[in-house]
């Protein structure tokens, strides 16, 4: 059973992986549209992630491959639908991710609203002149309120920590309904709504068409000069260049960004812009979580390769 598993894994799944296939690791760099259609035709089986170029195209003409066991819970980078009509079955590993990304959300909201990275570039570059009454002010986490975009697993692990941790009220909005939360919470139909009822908004829905540009120029008129943005979920949720427009404006007070639009290039404009916090992607970025989503995506595709249904299935 040949398996391309197209980045390297930490060494625990490496280890995993090795023992039960013929396995290919490739380096650090994403296929190509093309690649990723050589390897459809090369392989039984792809553990792919974030990056990779399965768009339609890669899944033309006669297929080797027939799963796709997806390394992450975001699969935006799969055209699902192109790979349902080919019979590649798809899978992802959600639950995994869930609280360390939500600790990166955490992690941004402080930074932002505390201006740490602000802070910290300043104390690195010798410019610190010592404690004064003004220095950096920036804004309160504990009892402000949070607005959650997307109340899925991450979302509500996200909202948890901000209630119970910092005594947050919690606002949400969320496509469909949703009940049986166990913090209190209102849940808003209207997003622009959302945006001007709360201190800082955190995105966390999935990517897609769906998605993009979720957040405009409108989106942030409405979260307002005093509220702070935070980014865990895909870059291109966010309309880049408004944020970067509206950063620089004054239009909102503050951004906590792990994704970009056109990752990995993040715009100098972007870099440059006051209060804004840049981490490099580390939503789920410990060797615990790495190591479990790589074995959830194994046992994903064990089960497929067994005749079952995989815990995880997305098509």
């Amino acid at each position: 059973m040949k398996l391309l598993v197209t980045r390297p894994m930490t060494e625990t799944a490496t280890t995993a992986l090795a023992a039960r296939f013929d396995v290919t690791f490739r380096d650090n760099t994403p296929l190509t549209v093309e690649q990723a259609a050589q390897a459809m035709r090369d392989y039984d089986a792809i553990i792919p992630t974030l990056g990779d170029g399965f768009a339609a195209a890669a899944f033309a003409g006669d297929l080797r491959c027939k799963v796709l066991a997806n390394f992450g819970a975001g699969f935006n980078h799969i055209d699902i639908e192109a790979a349902r009509q080919a019979g590649v079955t798809v899978t992802n590993t959600p639950d995994v991710v869930t609280d360390a990304t939500a600790d990166i959300a955490m992690t941004l909201i402080l930074m932002t609203l505390r201006r740490a990275s602000e802070g910290e570039r300043i104390l690195r570059a010798g410019e610190w002149t010592g404690w004064n009454p003004t220095q950096l002010l920036g804004g309160n986490v504990t009892g402000r309120t949070v607005g959650i975009i997307g109340m899925g697993r991450i979302g509500k692990a996200i909202a948890r920590r901000c209630h119970f941790g910092f005594g947050m009220r919690v606002v949400f909005h969320n496509r469909s309904n949703v009940s049986a939360l166990d913090l209190p919470a209102r849940q808003m139909a209207d997003l622009p709504q959302m945006l001007d009822a709360c201190d800082v908004a955190v995105i966390a829905v999935p990517g897609g068409a769906g998605t993009r540009h979720l957040i405009g120029p409108e989106e942030l008129r409405k979260l307002g000069p005093r509220g702070y943005l935070v980014n865990i979920a895909r870059g291109d949720v966010v309309d880049e260049a408004a944020l970067i427009q509206a950063l620089n404006a004054g239009g909102i007070a503050g951004a906590g960004l792990d994704v970009y639009e056109r990752e990995p290039q993040v715009p100098q404009a972007l870099i440059d812009a006051p209060n804004a916090t840049l981490l490099p992607h580390l939503g789920t970025a410990t060797d615990e979580v790495r190591t479990e989503m790589a074995m959830r995506a194994m046992q994903n595709l064990l089960a497929f390769l067994d005749g079952q249904r995989p815990q995880d299935l997305v098509t």
